[in-house]
């Protein structure tokens, strides 16, 4: 939980007095001289809990566009906000695991912004564990919010947990380093062990920050699909799921799928190679734009040593595949229209030795500016 909320302040929010002054908060609308009037009579006596409730109420402004019609309701800290991914998300991940996992138990690792396991609970015996005490009660008071009964917050080291589910759910999605990057065996836990149990368990899934490489998750935790998902455009998270497949069996190949959302449309991509990169072309002297003038006597500007791109070559008998499917192409749509094309051939006006066109506005000899053409060329064969 964040610094600036305790846990003894948000017990606080969630008394009597607290729910009231969040009533007031949020009927005083943004401008400071309302809210200013709201909370007079409790800035003297408790300040911590005035600043509590209105943080929070700023926080459930920003959850809105996550979490819809409950985003009001809830609790949250910044880093839940940040951190969190779109309530369709984890609808969406709810429908896989009801149609493809099939499990009734399962154990959510690791609670994070809470949002995966109380869409879970709608429909199976969750059980979230999480070795942060203010996550916990925040979870538990978020599982009343969104009426989700089947929701059961407990506060132990998820390391030490001893899972008896069927299905185990870790959540690892953490803010970058100071240097924008992520180093997922920093985080607690880290994603060794996090395989590992997922692994042990047969099936189950963890949810990654989606700017994470594919080489990130090591082949002996080679899960069966990985999965990027984004919602309206915007990239939510990266999940690694296992047992869609054969329970408790490693995958040959992970499958590397993108999900978009809310259409619902999905590209897979199944074993195919990475892309060949080609090397640089050779290394090339570029003159300046006075060198090799006359009367610039070679005083041009330096040249410059650039590598140029590779040199892209026509594939074998490329161009005559292409005029022999222009060809057919034409001929499938009749050939009246060839023999249209050639009768307005015939009746261009011909000289000895080329064609004479317009070209520009002017009257210009094919035989002086264009290659000639022989009169019977454009006849019909």
């Amino acid at each position: 939980m964040d610094g600036r909320t305790d846990l003894r302040t948000f017990r606080a929010l969630l008394s009597d007095e607290g729910q009231s002054l969040l009533a007031a908060l949020e009927d005083a609308g943004p401008g400071r001289a309302s809210r200013c009037a709201a909370t007079a009579d409790l800035w003297q006596s408790s300040p911590a809990l005035v600043a509590a409730a209105e943080e929070q109420v700023r926080l459930r402004g920003r959850a809105a566009a996550y979490f819809g019609e409950f985003g009001p309701h809830m609790y949250f800290t910044p880093d839940l906000v940040e951190l969190s991914s779109h309530l369709a998300v984890a609808e969406y991940k709810l429908d896989r695991v009801l149609h493809e996992i099939g499990v009734v138990l399962i154990d959510a690792m690791g609670l994070g912004s809470g949002a995966d396991a109380l869409v879970l609970s709608r429909s199976h015996h969750t059980t979230g564990v999480d070795a942060d005490p203010p996550a916990v009660e925040i979870a538990d008071a978020n599982a009343r919010a969104m009426r989700s009964p089947m929701l059961f917050p407990h506060h132990e080291d998820v390391t030490s947990y001893d899972s008896r589910s069927e299905a185990v759910f870790i959540d690892l999605m953490r803010r970058p380093g100071p240097d924008g990057s992520h180093d997922p065996e920093s985080y607690g836990p880290s994603l060794s062990w996090a395989l590992e149990r997922v692994r042990t368990t047969g099936g189950g899934w963890i949810r990654l920050a989606p700017g994470l490489g594919p080489g990130v998750v090591p082949d002996p935790g080679r899960p069966d699909e990985a999965e990027w998902i984004s919602y309206d455009g915007v990239s939510q998270e990266l999940v690694l799921w296992w047992g869609l497949g054969e329970w408790g069996r490693e995958a040959a190949v992970t499958v590397r799928k993108a999900t978009l959302l809310p259409a619902g449309a999905s590209l897979t991509a199944r074993g195919l190679p990475e892309p060949v990169r080609a090397s640089p072309g050779p290394l090339r002297v570029r003159a300046g734009p006075g060198r090799g003038r006359r009367g610039s006597g070679g005083r041009g500007r330096r040249g410059c040593r650039r590598r140029t791109p590779p040199r892209w070559r026509r594939p074998p008998h490329g161009r005559r595949a292409a005029v022999h499917a222009l060809r057919d192409g034409v001929r499938g749509h009749g050939g009246a229209a060839v023999g249209r094309c050639r009768e307005a051939a015939d009746r261009l006006p011909r000289r000895a030795g080329g064609v004479r066109r317009h070209r520009g506005g002017r009257h210009r000899d094919a035989d002086r500016r264009t290659r000639p053409v022989p009169a019977g060329a454009l006849r019909a064969s």
